[in-house]
């Protein structure tokens, strides 16, 4: 006999809840004494049954609970061979033993079920908590920013768009005094796979293009404002299209914004 399989059956648990026929009650009792795992199993069961009655019922007098162990073990005594005979008062007790624990078992499910449930709100709080947090971060980096443009030392340069693309467009806010340069390039198309946007500080006469920076991560850039450091004394600023990395000079053919310094 395969005991194992036998005990996960679910067959000793309607046992020790009184669920089962008097003929299947007398099998399981038979296997009981031959089988010490069988006998070990109901034994845990029942203790299980009392000990949540305990936990999920702390109310409850601990003399009640000795009743309820008492009138399980009323019931059937395993050491003893049960008899084929019915002791209804015994039943009785036994069944409202069961019941007691049933309701109890329940109160226990629903408790568990009201902790699951107080868990997906709390997690949810949390989502929103962060959600308002990431949300107040960019009403401050915006409201900063916004700081920075209006200052009175910024000036503000156009730039337009070239022969490549003629709609584009951008413009720099240069800070002479913080040595900086913000450009908004919202007018211009996201870079194709493999390129990005490179920014130059010109001098013009002899024409000299200094490298300020690539506007890398331009898609994943909501507000399309770049902030790049220019030390240079520029004369004009232009936005070429350069191949991932940048360029040392810039590519004219892939110029698509020029504008000059208080043009």
């Amino acid at each position: 006999m395969d005991i194992e399989k036998y005990i996960a059956s679910g067959v000793l648990e309607l046992y020790v809840a009184g669920l089962l026929s008097e003929k299947e009650n007398l099998e399981v009792d038979a296997l009981a004494q031959q089988y010490p795992e069988i006998k070990t199993e109901i034994i845990a069961i029942e203790t299980a049954i009392l000990a949540l009655s305990k936990s999920v019922s702390p109310g409850v007098p601990s003399s009640n609970l000795s009743g309820i162990h008492n009138r399980i073990h009323k019931v059937r005594t395993l050491d003893t061979p049960t008899k084929k005979q019915t002791n209804w008062i015994s039943y009785t007790g036994w069944a409202a033993a069961i019941l007691f624990a049933a309701g109890l078992l329940w109160m226990y499910n629903q408790n568990n079920t009201l902790k699951s449930n107080i868990e997906v709100v709390n997690q949810e709080k949390l989502k929103l908590k962060d959600t308002l947090n990431q949300t107040k971060s960019s009403k401050i980096k915006t409201e900063t920013l916004l700081e920075e443009l209006r200052d009175q030392n910024v000036a503000v340069v156009a730039l337009g768009g070239q022969a490549v693309s003629p709609e584009s467009f951008a413009k720099a806010y240069w800070n002479k005094k913080e040595n900086k340069v913000f450009i908004d390039a919202s007018g211009l198309p996201e870079p194709p796979e493999g390129y990005t946007y490179q920014v130059w500080s010109l001098k013009l006469e002899p024409l000299t293009p200094s490298s300020l920076g690539l506007l890398d991560d331009f898609a994943a850039n909501d507000t399309k404002v770049f902030e790049l450091e220019n030390a240079n004394e520029s004369e004009a600023f232009g936005i070429t299209l350069e191949p991932a990395g940048g360029s040392e000079s810039p590519t004219l053919e892939q110029l698509y914004t020029l504008g000059a310094v208080g043009a």
